[in-house]
């Protein structure tokens, strides 16, 4: 049997074969993630919920003979329900809110054999690429305590970047799986719109921009997972279009020669910073030496129009989420019940009209169109996942006197991963560069609609050539 310390540096993939071998019990597994979790977690403030007691009697039970059974794993504290445990968005207007049914999501992570040992730190409804809730307090990065692990998946992406879990589920409204995966060094894909269900609660959320999945320290984990999870769920509003075969056997297929654009210019027209550059650059000639037509390009968009469009769904999504959480828990908002950015965008989202929202959706969906006749020319669009390295911890806070000056920060931090959520593309943050100072910058990956096959061909030839595997943090297992 693997040493403890050998399990936690384990893929899930490879814990799961464990199992199957007979070589490890599925409690094992579980008991090793628990106490990686209370040695580690005071100095991350990853997980916010514990669920030691139902991961241990799922552990001794009768599992699912799926894909992962026995393997520990967390949920996000926003979407993700399992009945019975905590979910109350990092708010402490929701605070005490307990989900009263497993999501689709959930039951099929529990079909696949995985066992939920925890909930994940994330900011108050998940608005922000930083995770800095004032309820639970910040998440620290595993490579440096005193900067930020991304956001809105932060709790998930440190936990794994640090060994307590191999991978963690996690979701993406603007970036909030990939933004995390870079800040962190790990795998974050954003599927394709549609792909995982979000039901039975919502059909879609804010016309579409959030997407499930997770952050995995490799690339077949990342498949795997999708394969177990991925499919339409009965009354879902709109479907992603089926894949060929299962996205584990495209994970080592043949990647062909592909025609990448990619870019260093940020599509809002704010300034990149220079290590973001020469990440983005590296990639690009690590994709050139791989036999790949690797050219400069970007579609041209209306730079000045990108953020308030997109910031119309954001608060207006955001006013219809607590609107709706006043509702089902049958009292009123205040000011004192929120963060003083949330409540901004609150007041904001308030203010937007339907008609308004509706211009705002009809714009975005011209863009992309635009997207998608760049596209038409490319089969990957190559451009850095942030605009600048992880940031110190605090310096996206918001202040009284300007609730919005977190929300400008944000907005330079995250200039790209946006745009996917609009045009409901698949996009992939991969760890294939760290700056002098020992942070993680992703390099992001981008396929046409509906098109995770490539990526996952491109991610797997990436990783063979510059694995990341043996990079670990100095706060892990």
């Amino acid at each position: 049997m693997p040493t403890p310390n050998e399990l936690a540096w384990l893929d899930a993939t490879a814990q799961a074969e464990l199992v199957r071998r007979k070589e490890v019990q599925p409690i094992e597994l579980v008991e090793a993630a628990i106490d990686r979790i209370e040695r580690l977690n005071p100095q991350l403030n990853a997980v916010v919920y514990k669920l030691y007691d139902q991961a241990r009697a799922a552990a001794t039970g009768e599992l699912p003979d799926g894909t992962f059974k026995g393997v520990p794993f967390l949920l996000k504290n926003i979407l993700g329900m399992c009945a019975g445990a905590p979910n109350d968005q990092s708010s402490k207007f929701v605070q005490g809110f307990v989900a009263p049914f497993d999501s689709t999501l959930v039951a099929r992570y529990k079909q696949a054999g995985l066992v939920i040992c925890g909930v994940t730190n994330a900011p108050e409804y998940g608005l922000m690429p930083t995770t800095e809730p004032k309820l639970f307090g910040p998440t620290h990065n595993p490579w440096n305590l005193n900067h930020t692990p991304g956001g809105s998946s932060g709790g998930a992406a440190a936990a794994v970047a640090a060994g307590l879990v191999p991978f963690a589920h996690a979701n993406d409204g603007g970036g909030s799986i990939r933004i995390p995966a870079s800040c962190c060094g790990l795998v974050g894909l954003k599927p394709t719109r549609a792909r995982n269900p979000l039901g039975p609660a919502v059909g879609d959320i804010f016309s579409g921009l959030i997407a499930e999945h997770a952050v995995t320290r490799s690339v077949r984990d990342c498949a795997a997972l999708l394969d177990a999870t991925a499919g339409p769920d009965l009354g879902d509003p709109y479907v992603a279009p089926p894949p060929t075969r299962p996205f584990l056997q495209e994970v080592g297929a043949s990647v062909g020669k592909l025609k990448i654009a990619f870019s260093t210019q940020t599509p809002t027209g704010v300034a990149l910073h220079p290590d973001c550059k020469a990440a983005v650059e590296e990639a690009a000639r690590l994709c050139s030496s791989l036999g790949h037509e690797v050219v400069e390009a970007a579609p041209q968009l209306e730079a000045e129009n990108i953020t308030p469009m997109f910031m119309a769904l954001w608060g207006g999504g955001l006013a219809w989420t607590i609107d709706g959480y006043a509702h089902l828990l049958g009292k009123s908002p205040t000011a004192d019940q929120f963060e003083i950015g949330t409540w901004g965008l609150y007041q904001h989202g308030k203010q937007v009209t339907a008609s308004q929202y509706l211009s705002a959706v009809q714009w975005l969906q011209g863009m992309s169109r635009q997207i998608a006749h760049f596209m038409a020319s490319y089969d990957v669009w190559l451009t850095p996942t942030l605009g600048m390295p992880p940031l110190p911890l605090g310096a996206m806070d918001s202040l009284p006197e300007d609730p919005n000056a977190g929300m400008r920060v944000a907005a330079a931090f995250v200039p790209f991963t946006p745009l996917t959520n609009v045009t409901g593309q698949p996009s992939i943050s991969l760890p294939l560069y760290w700056n002098n100072d020992g942070l993680p910058i992703g390099s992001h990956f981008t396929a046409r609609f509906g098109d995770e096959a490539t990526l996952f061909r491109l991610a797997a030839q990436l990783e063979a050539a510059r694995p990341w595997a043996d990079q670990r943090p100095p706060i892990s297992a």
